[in-house]
């Protein structure tokens, strides 16, 4: 797919991905280690009542699902950046993540025709179809050659 397959309005939906406790833990360890993502003990005493992901790990997953579904992957030069990061409820073992999205904006490079500019607002849901996580986000994205 390239910058044109991402007019104003489109959408797709991911597939899924489970979250075990081990796997929360690792990620953890390795990059956000507080307690209430390590240690089921101290979990139980902090606002969550036990072990939740790391919002950055509900993320990693979630842009993972995209690059796997969302059909750019092939077409990225990039990203300037994100908007609008919202960890909306806690994400815990056991839960079962998707991604459904949709362009906000797309718009063509007035100076480099190879390239445009696709904002794309994401939304985690959980296995309920509760919204975990909602990001914006703007990708560079190539373009058909002329």
């Amino acid at each position: 797919m390239a910058f044109e397959d991402f007019p104003l309005g489109h959408r797709f939906t991911t597939s899924t991905v489970t979250l075990t406790e081990e796997a929360i833990i690792a990620f953890a360890q390795a990059n956000d280690p507080q307690p209430f993502h390590l240690d089921a003990e101290a979990a139980k005493e902090s606002p969550y009542g036990g072990i939740i992901a790391s919002g950055f790990q509900t993320m990693i997953e979630a842009f993972k699902l995209t690059l796997a579904e969302g059909g750019w992957a092939d077409a990225s030069m990039g990203s300037p950046g994100m908007e609008e990061v919202r960890w909306i409820l806690p994400v815990r073992p056991g839960d079962t993540l998707h991604v459904e999205a949709e362009v906000l904006k797309s718009t063509a490079s007035r100076s480099k025709p190879d390239r445009g500019f696709t904002v794309i607002r994401y939304d985690v849901l959980n296995q309920a179809g509760e919204r975990v996580m909602s990001y914006t986000s703007t990708h560079m994205l190539r373009r058909r050659a002329a």
